[in-house]
């Protein structure tokens, strides 16, 4: 049985839910003491165990120590179970995060999956449905995986509700895929987003998007008047040659709209700065599907503890190498190869 430190780097949820997929996909059991033990609630959450639950389900595993707030827990998968599944948070937890724990194992199955989620939707420190669709998907369809999102309702804090699904057409033996250049950037794009709040926040956040960015091909603003609760947020993307990347803040009591757009969009304005194609978030993404390949690299600007982290417990699990180099541009090249 494989130990895992839920100490290490980072220190938070992505240790748990890399393990569950690695476990699943390669059938080797582990253990996880100290989960989340650098969070200010640290132990499992309904987030976690959702996922945890996700992951028994799909596998068939034996699992102990799958409670509320636990700080160790073992899992001993089956073999992954492809088929039609539904997982319900039960609070506004992230539903994206509990489904890149099954994603994993599913995109490289034999037979097709359904996924059907209830929760949040648009989540802090978790990609937002619209990263997933418009800059993570397309990624893996290049490898050979086609996964069909749907999103029905919005779910924010405090009280979730959202309902989106996925279909998943795998591919068992994924392409490598390398990206090493942005391209040429064709549009500079903003969407703001209000539930069951007035417009005239929404049009505040592009206007403060425009300000930061200068360039803006194209703003939208989407008026939602059925949620359960009250919501906003701001996506900024950049369409490049070679991909898009999604840059997202969310609203909350007593931010301004400005401040929302600002977060997006100065992100969104880092990133037109240098010549990578990978933003911070999406390197941690495609470690997995790259290392399933067995082949893959990428240009990023920044190596976070979340990628250093993810490498460290892909390595637990998977014979390969993944290698970060430090290139003359300042950039960054991350390699992942077949030991």
């Amino acid at each position: 049985m494989i130990q895992i430190d839920g100490s290490i780097g980072e220190g938070g949820g992505q240790i748990v839910r890399s393990s569950l997929s690695l476990s699943i996909i390669t059938g080797k059991p582990f253990m996880i003491e100290r989960v989340r033990a650098n969070r200010q609630k640290p132990g499992l959450l309904n987030q976690h165990l959702t996922a945890l639950k996700a992951a028994k389900a799909i596998s068939d595993a034996e699992v102990d120590g799958a409670t509320m707030g636990s700080s160790l827990f073992s899992f001993s998968p089956k073999s992954v179970i492809p088929g039609e599944y539904r997982f319900s948070i039960g609070t506004a937890g992230s539903t994206t995060l509990v489904f890149q724990t099954v994603l994993p194992p599913l995109m490289i199955a034999d037979q097709p999956s359904v996924i059907h989620l209830e929760g949040g939707t648009h989540n802090p420190m978790a990609p937002p449905y619209e990263f997933l669709t418009d800059t993570f998907l397309p990624l893996l369809e290049r490898m050979g995986i086609r996964v069909e999102g749907n999103l029905n309702t919005y779910g924010f804090y405090p009280r979730g509700g959202g309902k989106l699904n996925f279909k998943i057409e795998p591919n068992p033996e994924p392409r490598a895929l390398h990206l090493n250049e942005k391209g040429v950037i064709s549009a500079v794009e903003a969407k703001a987003v209000v539930v069951n709040l007035p417009d005239s926040i929404a049009q505040r956040e592009l206007h403060a998007v425009k300000s930061v960015l200068g360039r803006l091909d194209k703003r939208e603003v989407c008026e939602v008047k059925e949620g359960i609760s009250p919501g906003n947020f701001v996506i900024v993307q950049v369409r490049a040659q070679e991909l898009v990347e999604t840059f997202t803040a969310l609203g909350e009591r007593g931010k301004k709209a400005e401040e929302v757009a600002e977060e997006a969009a100065k992100e969104a304005r880092e990133y037109l700065e240098h010549s990578a194609p990978v933003g911070e978030h999406l390197a941690d993404q495609l470690l997995l599907p790259m290392a399933l390949a067995g082949e893959g690299s990428f240009i990023t600007a920044t190596i976070s503890s979340h990628t250093t982290t993810n490498i460290e417990v892909i390595q637990k699990f998977l014979e390969v190498d993944i290698t970060t180099t430090r290139l003359d541009s300042g950039l960054w090249k991350v390699s992942v190869q077949k030991v």
